[in-house]
């Protein structure tokens, strides 16, 4: 104990004398120096990070999405959206377009609630990190859903598509959403250089493709129901949305229905198709470039529309508009 008590009071000492020699202006500089080393590599306008700027960009760009997300299942499920539920997250961006509660059954609604908490939980997570931007404007209206449910289906349903008419049509409608997201995550992940982003897009690419095998799942249930009170089924209904994406993402098949022909089934042996994946069956992956195209309904990353009539935010969305 004695030594113990030795050992500190001379390190003490010893320390005392090194910064009694230190000129008074030099030692202020050298705080000052410390000081601002900490503060530049730990804050950057109140957020936690010490990121690449190419990482900052990567990570900012699938913000767009996960309002698109968060705006969609709270509206549907409790009928008010971010301005209600976290109004400093929109950060005074324009509210949505036309988004409403849908009509819902017990277990959709319960499920729907949960997604809607956990995009918010993303949003939060992805501005702990980079500086991010206001909520972009976002057009969830029915009349948006039944024109991608038209071009997907090829012909102009009557009554138009309404995503929020019942669960069903709900389940259809966020099958084309979370997905875009999960395969932009897997393409984001290999560009990534810092291991705080990669930790950061691992956890939001994990909850997303849950989200998504419990939407493909509910509605594999449902696989041969027809969607009242028209006449295809939900299998037809995916096989065609994910054509759509295909299509509209011009970088080959990135996107598969619930039901694909045994060739392309995992291990080219079965039909079912709960979960999507390449031939080894691991997610797809998709460039932002693919899903700008996808989501603008455009098909061209510098068109905007679609879910997004002013465009997506962020460094890398606006540098295609710049192009344009």
């Amino acid at each position: 104990m004695g030594v113990l008590n030795y050992s500190v009071s001379s390190a003490s000492l010893f320390l005392f004398f090194v910064f009694a020699t230190i000129p008074s202006p030099l030692f202020a500089q050298i705080f000052k120096e410390l000081s601002h080393h900490h503060h530049h590599h730990r804050h950057r306008g109140g957020v936690h990070v010490a990121l690449p700027e190419s990482d900052v960009e990567l990570l900012e760009f699938p913000l767009n999405l996960e309002y698109l997300e968060a705006e969609f299942f709270l509206w549907g499920a409790l009928g008010h959206g971010l301005d209600v539920v976290a109004p400093n997250l929109t950060e005074g961006g324009p509210s949505p377009v036309g988004a409403r509660k849908a009509a819902l059954d017990p277990l959709i609604l319960d499920v729907v609630t949960q997604f809607a908490y956990q995009e918010v939980g993303h949003i939060r997570a992805i501005k702990k990190r980079v500086k991010g931007f206001p909520r972009p404007l976002l057009d969830l209206s029915a009349t948006n859903f039944a024109k991608t449910v038209n071009n997907a289906l090829n012909r102009e349903l009557n009554p138009p598509f309404d995503p929020y008419a019942n669960g069903l049509n709900f389940l259809l409608a966020s099958y084309l959403i979370p997905y875009v997201g999960l395969t932009g995550y897997v393409g984001a992940n290999p560009k990534l250089k810092s291991a705080r982003a990669k930790r950061l897009v691992a956890g939001l690419l994990a909850v997303e493709s849950a989200q998504d095998a419990v939407i493909r799942t509910l509605l594999y249930e449902r696989l041969l129901t027809k969607v009242y009170p028209y006449d295809f089924t939900v299998a037809e209904f995916t096989n065609r949305a994910s054509h759509l994406r295909n299509k509209l993402g011009k970088s080959g098949v990135k996107d598969e229905g619930l039901v694909v022909p045994p060739v392309l089934g995992a291990e080219g042996k079965i039909q079912g198709n709960i979960i999507a994946g390449d031939r080894y069956s691991t997610a797809y992956d998709r460039t932002p470039e693919d899903i700008l195209r996808i989501v603008y309904a455009s098909g061209n990353a510098s068109v905007p529309g679609g879910f997004y009539p002013n465009g997506a935010r962020g460094q890398i969305a606006e540098s295609y508009i710049k192009r344009a």
